[in-house]
């Protein structure tokens, strides 16, 4: 038996495949991964534990010491989400945890940068995690204060995480900034266009950061294990801030095409006819299949590049608890991106 357990509630989301990756190249971890549907890959030390958080059905959690909350109810891009649905998912965790996990010492939860009103408009920048609340609803609210509430008294400690954008190398994924960018490219390519930004011009000039789905694992693990991180929630990014500005130049020259221009657009609107523009691509570049070019993802490219504001999140907080890591994000993006073409699941 590994000294600490890992439950992961949500194991095949966006926030935590990288997360078994990072617990997992730790011999000290054993993961167990709650989750609807299996992972895509069985490792030893990971055990997949079938489970639907709504009905509050529990497992056997009797080693478990840390919990990693990082599922969410049914989504709504950009708009106000299931409060009581959330809330109720993650109350059933607690419930069981505390039942039947008498070594628990952590529950992590992941929020995000919702938390300062993005979906809304234009925020206050940079974010910090006193900052004031927005008018309600926002689940993340009633999330953390039902786990600052259920932690009093007790022996455990709570973290929370408040990325932005996640974006990663995830073909079993649509909503994904990097394979966005990719199936957004290959389709302007295919039809003799040069690389418009689909945005706003506000969103093409703005700073603005992302958080690589690795190193948000890496600071999830730190937080939920380091003592100075107890009973806090923390922005994750990527440490770094980048403009579309700069980066969409290189994206058109690594794949060999021309930049274009501002022009904003309704993607979900624009592109709901381009599917067999999509399918021709990867019959005529005999792509492998994958789900990266899903309709929906255009409804996520509307939410990501209308953004007008900054969108800056403060680390110091974060660094004062001792994680210190940064990435170039442009630089992280553009790998993604080679990792796609390599992969054949994009031209």
């Amino acid at each position: 038996m590994a000294n600490r357990v890992a439950l992961i509630a949500g194991a095949t989301g966006a926030a935590s495949r990288r997360l078994v990756d990072v617990l997992l190249a730790d011999p000290g971890w054993t993961v167990l991964g709650v989750s609807r549907r299996p992972p895509a890959e069985w490792r030893d030390r990971l055990v997949h534990v079938p489970a639907d958080l709504l009905a509050g059905r529990g497992s056997d959690l009797a080693h478990v010491t840390h919990a990693f909350y990082t599922s969410r109810g049914p989504f709504k891009e950009g708009g106000v989400e299931d409060v009581p649905g959330n809330v109720a998912m993650l109350r059933h965790l607690i419930d069981a945890l505390e039942a039947h996990a008498p070594r628990l010492e952590h529950i992590h939860l992941v929020e995000g940068t919702k938390w300062y009103g993005m979906h809304l408009g234009p925020t206050v920048s940079p974010h910090r995690e006193d900052a004031d609340r927005h008018l309600p609803p926002n689940f993340y609210y009633d999330q953390e204060d039902l786990l600052r509430a259920r932690q009093s008294g007790q022996r455990w400690s709570w973290s929370a995480s408040r990325p932005e954008f996640i974006y990663d190398y995830a073909p079993e994924r649509s909503r994904n900034v990097v394979s966005l960018i990719g199936v957004w490219a290959a389709i302007c390519r295919e039809m003799g266009t040069a690389l418009d930004f689909p945005g706003k011009p506000g969103c093409f000039a703005a700073l603005t950061e992302m958080t690589d789905a690795t190193m948000l694992a890496k600071a999830m693990v730190h937080l939920s294990t380091a003592p100075a991180a107890r009973n806090m929630a923390f922005n994750v990014t990527d440490g770094d801030v980048f403009r579309w500005q700069h980066l969409w130049p290189r994206i058109a020259a690594m794949l060999g095409m021309r930049c274009g221009i501002v022009r904003p657009m309704t993607l979900a609107s624009w592109m709901s006819d381009k599917q067999p523009v999509w399918e021709h691509i990867v019959r005529k570049h005999a792509l492998a299949p994958s789900i990266i070019a899903d309709p929906s993802i255009w409804s996520f490219g509307d939410f990501l590049w209308r953004q007008e504001g900054d969108l800056v999140s403060s680390l110091v907080r974060l660094r004062q608890a001792g994680f210190g890591e940064a990435i170039d994000t442009e630089e992280t993006i553009l790998a993604h991106l080679r990792r796609y073409r390599e992969a054949r699941l994009l031209p």
